[in-house]
């Protein structure tokens, strides 16, 4: 089992495996240029990185609208406003967002920002966030998805579970095929919703009144009782409640190195792509909120009335509906774009298994992208895919990222200090307070609903990754990396054989021990069962008319293990030859089809566990192949730890 710490190791890997990602930004010009196909342009990040960014549309007016009509129609009126207050705050993140990027073109967002200019510990409590809030992302997007569908059709209903997971198993595959196949794969549903969200504002700008109201007759009315003001703090819940629609701004800085080269200046323009398309949408649907004085209603979603205001009741309404219901359900893919980056870049902080910082061949983050569809789905069936259940945990971790990364940039322009530092700092330090009072008005308006789950678990994530912080400084320590080791030497070298039988796996794997050390001992174990002393006999005179020059040694058992007297054995020898290296050589076969595994005894698995767990031994696994064309048997080493 091999260990690696920081920069000063490399990750295992054999012919087809996965390799570590390239580090910095002098990548070999070569290898830059075979990757970059597969690696995002700017059109395709927008459509693999802002799906819930643009998805946030179908949710964002409506939350400002529910929270604005408990003041009646007065209230309704103050639905652009806030709106634009919301655009206000968006054009500030993507201004700062922009900066970010050029900034740490390695990726992480706020994490990165954090890390550098606001202390290890803090950087923790931005990734925690931002893995939460990606996590939340996917289980929203799906369920929300899911429930625009069983809506249409309500005999869906009760299998809306199922299909929840049948959606985060189609997101994931097209993900684990690389972000170009899933950019591509999701181009055509972002721009049809953009497209028809787009048409709908244009066309209803142009509308005096509402073609039809078809969608919400029938429904009750959510309106309050009429009112003639409207306090402060309705307002800032309102805005608040908006701000989910700012959700997924981060991703694009999240996902740099996915961008093709140059990678900061594609995400940059992404960033502001994504900024203005959101922007202009979310007051395009505020201004149409207000010019058709639209109530909300039960059982109908804002974007189904204004839809139908703009377009009426015809084959355009339900090319909205549509769209809008493939996009929610496949806004889950831009947590699958910046999750597994933000995880890699923790993994090489030590902050999670090195794994996660392994790309594919298609420069996916595979562990990462498999671990977010796990936790999704036990999400999703802890929901029942309920989007409900969901949505007051949701974006709440977001805004914590938020105001840390707007609190770092403000530190950041304050130590480099370049030209007009001091309106970048306010322009940052302003966005860090509105972030920071959504932040605190979220989780205090949504905290019985089930937002204490998050202020509860943050915190745990937090300890979780510095526990295996700890334990890798304590590994690297034991194995001093950084410094300078002893000049190798070499020792006398004892290689012990586990046999059961004689057989042509036998004589490779004597060979093999030859060819390894300067003594090779050949051991069996002995059970007092009247068939193993039969078996045992017949094997001592097969061994002695073989005679291969190696010794066969009976480890008597009383129980019937295997695994411990062998251990036991190495045990020894490693006392009575305190100098020599001891290794234990396991014969395996190694069937031709993968079923045939289960045919197999696994006595080398039993061996191999039991020599790890008890001794300090080298164990070398000798994998002898059974087909046509396997003629040479394979070895794999590996060291075991006490």
């Amino acid at each position: 089992m091999a260990i690696h710490m920081g920069k000063a190791t490399t990750a295992d890997q054999g012919p087809g495996q996965e390799e570590p990602p390239d580090t910095g930004a002098g990548a070999g010009t070569g290898a830059s240029a075979a990757g970059d196909r597969h690696k995002l342009t700017a059109l395709q990040g927008l459509a693999a990185l802002s799906l819930d960014a643009m998805a946030s549309v179908a949710y964002g007016p409506e939350s400002i609208v529910l929270v604005l009509a408990a003041a009646g129609a007065y209230g309704m009126g103050f639905t652009l406003p806030v709106t634009l207050a919301i655009a206000a705050l968006l054009a500030v993140l993507v201004a700062s967002y922009r900066q970010v990027i050029a900034a740490f073109p390695d990726g992480g967002g706020s994490y990165a920002v954090a890390k550098r200019h606001l202390g290890r510990r803090t950087s923790l409590v931005a990734a925690a966030s931002l893995i939460l809030d990606y996590v939340l992302n996917v289980a929203v997007s799906v369920t929300a998805g899911v429930a625009a569908l069983t809506s249409a059709f309500p005999g869906l209903h009760g299998e809306r579970v199922w299909i929840c997971l049948a959606v985060l198993v189609l997101v994931t595959a097209v993900n684990l095929r690389g972000v170009v196949d899933s950019a591509k794969a999701f181009l055509v549903p972002t721009a049809l919703f953009v497209g028809s969200i787009l048409a709908m504002i244009t066309v209803g700008l142009f509308r005096d009144g509402p073609v039809s109201t078809a969608s919400a007759a029938g429904h009750a009315s959510a309106l309050g009782d009429g009112a003639t003001t409207v306090g402060a703090l309705l307002l800032l819940k309102a805005f608040a409640a908006g701000c989910s629609a700012l959700t997924g701004v981060e991703a694009v800085a999240n996902a740099v190195p996915s961008f093709r080269a140059p990678a900061a200046r594609r995400a940059q323009r992404t960033e502001v792509a994504l900024g203005a398309l959101l922007g202009v949408m979310l007051i395009g649907l505020s201004i149409l909120i207000g010019r058709f004085h639209l109530q909300p209603v039960e059982g109908v979603t804002v974007l189904a009335q204004l839809a139908d205001a703009s377009f009426g009741h015809n084959a355009a309404f339900y090319v909205v509906q549509f769209a809008t219901m493939v996009l929610l359900a496949l806004a889950a893919n831009t947590s699958f774009g910046g999750l597994p980056v933000l995880m890699s870049l923790l993994a090489r902080d030590n902050h999670l298994p090195h794994f996660f910082a392994l790309k594919a061949d298609r420069q996916v983050h595979r562990h990462g992208v498999v671990w977010l569809a796990l936790v999704s789905a036990v999400l999703l069936v802890f929901s029942g895919g309920d989007t409900n259940t969901l949505v007051p945990l949701f974006a709440i971790g977001v805004f914590v990222g938020f105001t840390l990364c707007q609190v770092g940039m403000v530190l950041h322009w304050y130590g480099e200090r370049p030209r007009g530092w001091q309106a970048k700092a306010a322009l940052n330090g302003f966005g860090a307070l509105l972030t920071g009072v959504s932040a605190v008005v979220v989780t205090a308006t949504k905290f019985s609903e089930g937002a204490w789950l998050i202020v509860l678990a943050l915190p745990l994530i937090v300890l979780g990754l510095e526990k295996v912080h700890r334990a890798y400084a304590e590994i690297g320590e034991r194995l001093e990396l950084g410094r300078v080791p002893q000049p190798p030497h070499r020792a006398h070298s004892l290689v012990v054989v586990p046999v059961s039988g004689l057989s042509r796996l036998t004589c490779q794997a004597l060979t093999a021990a030859r060819s390894l050390g300067d003594e090779v001992l050949a051991v069996t174990v002995t059970h007092p069962t009247a068939e193993d002393r039969q078996l045992t006999e017949a094997l001592r005179r097969d061994w002695e008319l073989w005679n291969p020059g190696v010794d066969l040694i009976e480890l008597a058992s009383e129980k019937c293990a295997l695994g411990r007297p062998v251990s036991a054995y190495v045990r020894k020898l490693a006392q009575t030859h305190p100098d020599a290296q001891v290794t234990v050589l396991i014969p395996e076969t190694d069937p031709a089809h993968l079923w045939q595994r289960i045919l197999q005894n696994q006595r080398g698995s039993v061996v191999a566990h039991a020599v790890r767990r008890d001794t300090d031994a080298v164990i070398c696994r000798l994998r002898f192949r059974l087909g046509a064309r396997a003629e040479q048997p394979l070895l794999d080493g590996s060291f075991t730890e006490s």
